[in-house]
């Protein structure tokens, strides 16, 4: 494989291997196309790392050559397709192809594609979109050429080795890979793949301390053999009993000592391992809090639910008639879809969504959160803070505000803060709130310490409509951080 400089602008490096005398099935020929397909998936990143391009060897002829040419310039027959096209035309013919149209953007609006020849100039791909037709596998292939173009080369030797090395078992001679010498502009030139094994070092005391259990030598490298790894054991002059871990061209995953400890917990059984809590382990007081406050609420008759943190501008502002003042939402820059805009600075949208896609369950329903929102704060390092809420809501028949007003009071007895009067700033009070999520007239702040931690009253039916919700609902949120 002859590598042209212009393949530099674009995909710079290739890999490639033979597999001789293969015999395919419908069985192999498949798995063969799904392990493709699964490792464009994944390790490829959708192809923008890595393309995979498999040829039947018979109808080729070397050498090849990788080159970068202008689409003009470019013409074959796609694989099942019947005329030739221009790779320009291709790149207009495949956007209504709903499995190659999201690879186009790899090489579309790039002055030069890249593609492979052989001797007589046949072209075999137009990577990372299509190979050709004239070099189609079929199940009648005996000889199957292998090439990787790529522009991370750790990651094409990688997919190169898991190809060769999971299908030379069906070559005649099973496991036997012919390799490719690829020749670089500079004159350079590797044959390829490189299936030799490395050899790491881990000290038995290393493997015994990470997966939390003592294991005597022969045990461990047992463990280990089960995961496909030759270890041989050897003691140091300070007497530090070590292993010399095999890892072969299979194991692409194995990268430091912690994945040969990873394997030997894998292999040991993590069911197996002791339970045992570390001593520098401190919960969190927030999170036990929260978890005092579930358990409450839980027993009161609430479900919990669980929403996402992110939600859209308008159901965090227009659908709650609530304005934005720019200054307490945190916006999404570039957001995936149109339901995460905003992080959710209330825990009202996403209950109300759990009411309106659950409206046929049987009333009342029930149900509380306990989670963060997010508010700016200029003086944080990142402009913004985290803030951990209670929220519950009542639909049914009626309102239901008197249970609401009675849990608001149930969290407070828990939590020891009293009821006081207005003023007062040792417990806490409730006073009439012009909020306008809530039914005005039915609606208060809660008030702590002289400052509103909270809000509770009845829907305002508005945004009961806005959220498609026919029953009518009460709902309070309020900061438990004020509790600690």
């Amino acid at each position: 494989m002859h590598v042209k400089s212009e393949t530099s602008r674009i995909r710079p490096y290739v890999v490639c291997a033979v597999l001789r005398d293969v015999t395919f099935d419908e069985a192999r020929y498949n798995s063969f196309i799904d392990l493709q397909d699964r490792l464009h998936q994944n390790i490829c990143r959708r192809r923008t790392l890595v393309a995979i391009g498999t040829h039947d060897l018979d109808t080729i002829e070397g050498p090849f050559t990788y080159e970068a040419l202008p689409p003009s310039e470019i013409n074959f027959v796609p694989l099942k397709q019947t005329r030739k096209f221009a790779a320009n035309e291709l790149m207009e013919f495949y956007q209504s192809d709903q499995k190659l149209k999201k690879f186009l953007h790899i090489i579309e609006g790039s002055p030069v594609f890249p593609v492979i020849y052989d001797q007589n100039r046949t072209v075999l791909s137009l990577p990372p979109i299509i190979n050709g037709a004239h070099s189609a596998i079929t199940l009648k292939t005996k000889n199957v050429f292998i090439e990787c173009t790529a522009t991370d080369l750790t990651k094409a030797n990688i997919v190169l080795n898991t190809m060769v090395t999971m299908f030379s078992v069906y070559c005649k001679e099973k496991f036997q890979v012919e390799p490719v010498k690829v020749i670089y502009p500079d004159g350079k030139s590797y044959s390829c793949p490189d299936l030799s094994v490395y050899h790491m070092d881990v000290p038995l005391s290393y493997i015994t301390r990470i997966v939390g259990v003592s294991l005597p030598e022969k045990e461990v490298a047992s463990l280990l053999y089960r995961m496909q790894l030759e270890a041989k054991l050897s003691i140091s002059g300070d007497e530090t009993v070590n292993f010399t871990v095999s890892v072969p061209p299979t194991r692409s995953d194995i990268l430091h000592p912690c994945d040969v400890a990873e394997d030997v917990a894998i292999a040991y059984g993590y069911n197996e391992v002791p339970k045992t809590k570390p001593s520098s382990l401190k919960p969190c007081s927030l999170n036990q809090l929260s978890d005092l406050i579930r358990m409450e609420i839980a027993m009161v008759g609430f479900t919990e639910v669980l929403t996402w943190i992110l939600c859209s501008y308008k159901e965090n502002f227009t659908m709650l008639n609530r304005k934005d003042d720019k200054a307490t939402a945190v916006i999404n820059g570039n957001p995936r879809s149109a339901d995460f805009e905003v992080v959710r600075t209330s825990l009202m949208p996403g209950i109300l969504k759990t009411v309106a896609h659950n409206k046929d369950h049987p009333k009342p329903i029930k149900i509380f959160e306990v989670g963060d929102v997010v508010l700016l704060d200029e003086s944080k390092d990142v402009g913004a803070t985290n803030r951990r809420h209670i929220a519950a809501l009542y639909c049914g028949a009626n309102s239901g505000f008197e249970l609401i007003h009675g849990l608001v009071d149930r969290i407070m007895e828990v939590t020891g803060t009293p009821f006081v009067s207005p003023g007062d700033d040792v417990g806490y009070y409730i006073k009439s709130a012009d909020e306008p999520e809530f039914l005005p007239g039915r609606q208060a702040s809660i008030i702590y310490k002289g400052k509103q931690i909270g809000t509770f009253g009845i829907v305002h039916p508005e945004v009961l409509q806005n959220f498609d919700i026919p029953d009518p609902c009460s709902f309070v949120e309020l900061n438990m951080e004020i509790f600690l």
